[in-house]
């Protein structure tokens, strides 16, 4: 890892999503988990300590909702940025998910500039400078 990355951790009940945008964010340059459901995302976050937790709404027994305040309640050593990435794009469903303690809403298919631009939000924030386009 460099010290541009940013510790993501993807949480998606989608398997192909899930695997599909951390293997994007591994060619990006991030060190990047992946959780495919609430439970195992709120085991990896005290060890991993991520920066960002990408988290997809509309997954069974735990929704990203439940995942989302639970996360927000939990100390930490350092403060985490929590994004959805979702198929939830209604009007309630934007205003639930800053209810709930997103920072951000992301509508499915999210475009691969909105997500850069998003992740360099998010990490100057954390005090990372982060490089926009992976070196080749």
């Amino acid at each position: 890892m460099n010290d541009t990355a940013l510790r993501i951790l993807v949480v998606d009940d989608h398997r192909d999503s899930a695997d599909t945008l951390t293997m994007l964010l591994k060619l990006w340059g991030h060190d990047v988990m992946q959780a495919y459901d609430g439970e195992t995302a709120i085991a990896i976050v005290p060890d991993f300590d991520p920066d960002i937790v990408l988290i997809e709404i509309g997954m069974p027994e735990m929704d990203g909702y439940e995942l989302a305040r639970r996360l927000s309640s939990q100390s930490r050593r350092s403060p985490m940025h929590i994004i959805a990435v979702t198929v939830y794009g209604q009007p309630q469903d934007v205003r639930r998910a800053y209810e709930a303690g997103f920072d951000c809403h992301l509508l499915k298919p999210v475009e691969e500039t909105t997500l850069r631009a998003v992740l360099t939000r998010y990490g100057k924030q954390r005090g990372h400078q982060m490089r926009l386009f992976a070196e080749e």
